[in-house]
């Protein structure tokens, strides 16, 4: 009887960790997680990106996963400095990130010849997030997100690499922040383009010599 019970209790604890948690991601373009969420919360289409749990009744069926048909993606003006990287062939899965404060609104972090960016929506990158942060380019690769820790500024700057070496990205909500230690903060700072904006991981208060930059926050395409 005992053996019974626990068995009953292990499926219990196992279907329970199985669920997307309250305010979690249970779908989009690209997830595979769980597609349905703990008690008391359902899975809500927030976009093909993006779906979460939010306080309500469960659906009687789970969220589909959505994948994209495959698209060419129009290429960026021919400027030195505009992003080419993610411009051309299908459109990978993943998710969106993007800047919801000026000067940046809704500018998209992106590649730009290999320099994390913000810029365009048309040629932005998609990711595939979780304590790593891949780029997934249209070749099936990905490069990984990563923060360089070794600049003596407060300002770090961002690169991607082909080995993740920055592993403690996380989520609050739909905000980008690495966790140890928590940070959200980054900084968009103009170019002689004006379509696209370099950035950085800000730790503290030193600004670029000679650049106007903005203090600003990353999010998932969700809550616009």
């Amino acid at each position: 009887m005992k053996a019974a019970v626990f068995a009953c209790l292990c499926y219990l604890v196992y279907h329970a960790s199985a669920q997307s948690a309250a305010w979690g991601q249970c779908g989009g373009i690209g997830w595979t997680g769980s597609t349905t969420c703990v008690s008391g919360y359902s899975c809500e289409v927030l976009n093909d990106y993006y779906s979460q749990c939010v306080p309500g009744a469960a659906s009687s069926a789970p969220i589909t996963t959505v994948t994209p048909t495959p698209t060419s993606t129009p290429s960026s003006p021919g400027t030195s400095n505009t992003p080419t990287s993610t411009a051309t062939g299908a459109t990978p899965t993943g998710s969106q990130i993007r800047a919801d404060q000026d000067p940046v609104y809704h500018f998209y972090l992106q590649s730009n010849g290999g320099t994390p960016v913000l810029g365009p929506e048309a040629s932005s990158g998609y990711f595939t997030l979780g304590s790593t942060i891949s780029l997934n380019n249209p070749d099936g690769s990905q490069l990984y997100f990563n923060v360089d820790e070794s600049a003596s500024t407060s300002y770090k700057p961002l690169t991607f690499d082909t080995t993740a070496t920055t592993t403690d990205w996380g989520l609050e909500g739909d905000t980008i922040i690495t966790t140890s230690p928590r940070q959200l903060n980054f900084l968009a700072c103009a170019t002689s383009d004006a379509t696209v904006y370099d950035v950085y991981l800000q730790e503290g208060n030193d600004m670029p010599a000679g650049s106007t930059c903005a203090l600003v926050t990353l999010h998932l395409p969700c809550l616009c």
